[in-house]
């Protein structure tokens, strides 16, 4: 769907009544309920993976990348989106958005094998890269600073529930159908949202119809972070003895071409002409939090991706059963959102991310104690601490990350943050997946049974997973409130 550069009323989607006769709320509400469609997405791959394995033959190395390949779309795109939202009405953008979604969704749906499969769900992130900036710049602009916890806490609910409920719908579904069904069941919904945008979207943000669009930066960012996850996934697929390239050439290629689209971001932002603002990292509040939201989203999506196999193939659990396992904790991240976002609200972020990070160190330490004879209660008592930890840094961490900014860089700041968490999530799951592989392929060389080599492979990927989250308690200590929430501070603007 092209988006077109006029008003509401010329637009190719259906007119839309001025702003000032809209309520804000209306607008948030629909991104909301349509953000946590979308993203759900990223993660019913996880409990599907091994029917879909079994059913296209293909092996877990190269399945993985139905979630990485999802989760690198999503990197390349939202860079695009702090252009987007600048340029065009927020109308135009919702439903290309959406429109992106729906057909990639229905690919998947009619898909016979997995080179169609995966463009289906190369199509699906298209759209789902869009809507998180779209929430977070639309939040930003029309929710007080002092209220803004409450309401990310909200959208919370999205970026980290959302995905942690992915493996229980994923499992109900193929509980009594195929994986297609997966596909189909989302179908109707995305429709619908479509059909509800026409009635409920209005602009109620501003737009800046002199923005360009630098093509060499959406070469270097498609370059640099497809080379750095495709070059951690291909470790995987190594150690399956499939490697189409060696490994060393997409994650050098990737590093230099990042390297060159932060120099050319440098350069073009003083002109105001970057297609990702770097001038957001001039607030240390950002920064850190950006350093946290990596760790945090590597060790959420690399244990979503694990622990299925874990339950499918070390303990032989059907994906009904897996599904109901992990349902509790996506509930309980769910249930604390909004408390956490008031909490915020009136303490700030440090009496809340310190014991999160320590919460979901611990619960990441106790996940490598996994094996092939670990109690249920153990696994969905794990389960559980590692999603209250996480519950309590994600709300803190992004409404300091991004209330540290001065409005001007709302729509950059977003983008950055979701890119951030996209890439992290990928390299969470290709570094997880990489180690399980690498570490049972070298345990079945000398002779271990299968089950033994998968279960020692995930031992070590969540060993290293809890070093990581422990590394971050650390950082953790040093997260304040941002400045335009505390009286006489302020952030100076970026010119």
């Amino acid at each position: 769907m092209t988006l077109q550069d006029s008003s509401p009323s010329t637009a190719s989607v259906p007119a839309a009544p001025t702003t000032q006769a809209v309520k804000p709320g209306l607008v948030i509400a629909l991104l909301v309920v349509s953000a946590f469609v979308v993203i759900l997405n990223e993660t019913v791959m996880g409990v599907a993976l091994t029917p879909i394995m079994i059913d296209l033959d293909i092996t877990a190395a190269t399945g993985q990348w139905l979630t990485t390949g999802f989760l690198l779309t999503m990197a390349i795109v939202i860079p695009l989106t702090g252009f987007l939202l600048e340029r065009f009405p927020l109308r135009n953008v919702f439903f290309a958005a959406m429109s992106l979604f729906s057909v990639g969704t229905l690919i998947g749906a009619i898909a016979p094998g997995f080179e169609v499969l995966l463009a289906g769900r190369v199509v699906q992130a298209s759209g789902t890269a869009i809507m998180m900036p779209l929430l977070f710049t639309t939040v930003l602009n029309v929710v007080p600073a002092s209220h803004r916890g409450r309401m990310m806490g909200v959208i919370t609910i999205v970026i980290a529930v959302a995905p942690a409920l992915g493996p229980t719908v994923s499992g109900l579904i193929l509980s009594v159908a195929d994986w297609h069904m997966l596909f189909w069941s989302v179908l109707p919904i995305a429709v619908l949202a479509l059909v509800l945008g026409a009635i409920w979207v209005r602009n109620v943000t501003s737009t800046r119809p002199e923005a360009r669009f630098d093509i060499l930066s959406v070469v270097l960012s498609a370059l640099g972070f497809g080379g750095l996850i495709y070059g951690l996934s291909s470790i995987g697929e190594a150690a399956s003895g499939h490697t189409p390239v060696p490994i060393w050439i997409p994650l050098v290629g990737g590093s230099v071409s990042l390297v060159l689209f932060v120099l050319r971001q440098l350069r073009l932002q003083k002109a105001d002409a970057a297609l990702l603002d770097l001038r957001t990292f001039q607030s240390k509040t950002f920064s850190l939090a950006i350093v946290l939201v990596v760790i945090v989203m590597a060790s959420l999506f690399g244990s979503l991706i694990l622990l299925p196999i874990y339950l499918q193939q070390v303990l032989g659990f059907e994906v009904l059963g897996v599904g109901l396992m992990l349902l509790p904790g996506g509930v309980l991240m769910g249930v604390i959102a909004p408390i956490v976002g008031n909490l915020f609200d009136r303490f700030g972020p440090t009496p809340l991310v310190i014991p999160g990070m320590v919460v979901a160190a611990g619960a990441m330490w106790g996940m490598a104690t996994f094996d092939p004879g670990t109690s249920i209660a153990w696994i969905i008592a794990v389960h559980l601490a590692l999603n209250l930890g996480l519950g309590f840094v994600f709300t803190p961490l992004l409404t300091s990350a991004l209330g540290s900014l001065p409005p001007h860089l709302y729509p950059h700041g977003s983008a950055i943050v979701g890119t951030v968490q996209q890439v992290a999530g990928a390299a969470g799951t290709a570094l997880f997946v990489t180690l399980m592989s690498v570490t049972a392929a070298a345990a079945m060389g000398t002779g271990a049974p299968e089950l033994l080599a998968t279960a020692a492979g995930i031992h070590v990927a969540f060993l290293v997973g809890a070093a990581i989250a422990s590394a971050a308690v650390v950082l953790a200590l040093f997260v304040r409130k941002p400045a335009d929430m505390v009286p006489g501070e302020g952030v100076a603007p970026a010119h």
